[in-house]
């Protein structure tokens, strides 16, 4: 019997490639389970997930069976042979890497897969939000041609200050698209970058980054450093009337401190595609014209998706025949052992 892989979500992108990769090597199984408690007994004999040896993740499959917290990777590890999950995207803050590693269960991402796409979703977040296009837009639909627009509160992107935190792949890829304007462009990452251009300049601490900054613009991974990051303290060192973009995760940033920063004209915009307790939205958030606000989308399009979704199924491939795979998240990279082919 050969081994299985389970796609915890559902492959749109190369259907047929996903036939190819695994033919002669491992039977692919499809999630069928629509709550937790029946995902978790599914692993035993005569159950539809009985031999599964890996993982393919979308976040999507949380709406049925929960993200993978330590209760449910302990259970997994307990009653299946599972020892690898492909997280099809960059993020993997819905994943206990702490419970896998604990547990023998290694956690494999796809970065860089959709740098391209998020990147320019941060551009046109800038963009929007110095110049009002969004509300522009709005009001163009709503038929009142420009009102409220008032171009007087808008402003170009030339000769501004880009502070970029995390100078990862999607921030140097957007550093690049803003540095063509021209703009000044700053970053704090944990360490100075290595080969990185001479015009982006690293600064040696949060608060400087935010001291200098017209914008601000977040890059980083979700995890217990760095949730509620950018709080009371960062954005009130930010210069008046900036501008504050988060396509990396909501919990970055403290909401309430955002929100009241708005509201007394601190932050003059801000430009979001990630939200704390998504899909839900602050309506609060709604109220300020000039903010852009997009539903999570900025990794989203057609050669992304592909990209991981190829990367991912790579990952999960390199493990079946050779005991492991490549992109191996940084916090479990220690945990690896010497590795036995599956088939």
């Amino acid at each position: 019997m050969l081994p299985r892989v389970l796609l915890c979500g559902e492959i749109e992108y190369v259907q047929d490639e996903l036939k190819k990769m695994f033919h002669g090597i491992a039977e692919i199984v499809h999630l069928v389970s629509e709550s937790r408690s029946h995902f978790l007994s599914s692993f035993g004999p005569g159950g539809p997930y009985e031999g599964t040896v890996a993982l393919y993740r979308r976040n999507a499959c949380s709406e049925a069976i929960g993200k993978f917290d330590a209760p449910l990777i302990h259970a997994l590890a307990d009653t299946s042979m599972v020892r690898w999950i492909a997280q099809s995207g960059g993020g993997y803050d819905e994943i206990d890497v702490q419970a896998c590693k604990e547990r023998g269960i290694l956690v494999s991402n796809t970065p860089g897969a959709n740098e391209d796409a998020t990147a320019t979703a941060t551009l046109y977040l800038m963009l929007s939000c110095l110049r009002h296009f969004s509300m522009a837009e709005r009001s163009l639909r709503s038929g009142t041609w420009k009102i409220p627009y008032n171009a007087a509160q808008t402003h170009d992107v030339t000769g501004r200050t880009l502070g970029v935190l995390g100078l990862g792949g999607i921030g140097l890829r957007f550093a690049h698209l803003a540095h063509a304007f021209p703009m000044r462009i700053i970053y704090f990452s944990r360490r100075k970058a290595e080969s990185v251009p001479d015009w982006c300049e690293y600064v040696s601490s949060l608060e400087e980054l935010c001291r200098q900054a017209d914008i601000l613009s977040l890059h980083v991974p979700l995890n217990q450093t760095t949730a509620g990051m950018i709080g009371e303290k960062e954005i009130r060192t930010l210069q008046r009337g900036s501008v504050l973009l988060n396509t990396s995760r909501g919990r970055i940033v403290d909401q309430e401190a955002m929100i009241r920063a708005l509201e007394d004209g601190h932050l003059s915009s801000v430009g979001l595609d990630v939200y704390p307790d998504e899909p839900r939205v602050d309506p609060r958030l709604l109220t300020f014209p000039q903010c852009t606000l997009l539903p999570h989308i900025g990794g989203e399009s057609a050669e992304a998706w592909r990209t991981r979704e190829l990367q991912a199924l790579g990952n999960l491939r390199a493990f079946v025949l050779g005991g492991v795979g490549e992109d191996i998240v940084p916090e479990l990279k220690t945990a690896i052992v010497s590795p036995t082919a599956l088939y």
